[in-house]
């Protein structure tokens, strides 16, 4: 799953003439399911190790995950952005990976440039659709 959710992330991104090089992609949620603080055999892992290897600049905003801790296998040593209206507007795309209950999806929507829902959070948006793509 996280090699479609990425080429869906390209396709949208080349339509938009950006390349996924260098583009800020902030990724909302690493835990594993929602509303738990449990990041162990989180997709969103893999995401960002992809992400970075294909040269994006990723963030990520958890309100269960303030820091990534060191694991077995990873160590991206990163820490949670506070999601703003001008923090939003500054990535190139926000990748719903984790949907947990407190984010605002219409507020996300609004404040973002793209949005790519993995876990369909977005289905009660109706504002912004456009900016909205599926994975």
């Amino acid at each position: 799953m996280p090699d479609f959710i990425i080429s869906r992330l390209m396709i949208t991104l080349n339509k938009r003439r950006k390349a996924l090089a260098g583009s800020k992609v902030c990724v909302l949620g690493l835990a594993y399911k929602p509303n738990v603080d449990d990041m162990r055999e989180s997709p969103s892992i893999i995401l960002i190790g992809k992400l970075e290897a294909l040269g994006a600049r990723v963030t990520y905003n958890d309100p269960y995950i303030s820091r990534t801790p060191r694991q077995r296998e990873h160590n991206l040593r990163i820490t949670s952005r506070m999601l703003t209206p001008r923090f939003l507007a500054a990535q190139d795309a926000v990748l719903i990976s984790t949907n947990h209950s407190g984010y605002d999806y219409a507020w996300t929507v609004a404040n973002s440039q793209l949005v790519i829902d993995t876990r369909n959070a977005t289905r009660d948006v109706t504002e912004g659709r456009d900016k909205i793509v599926k994975a």
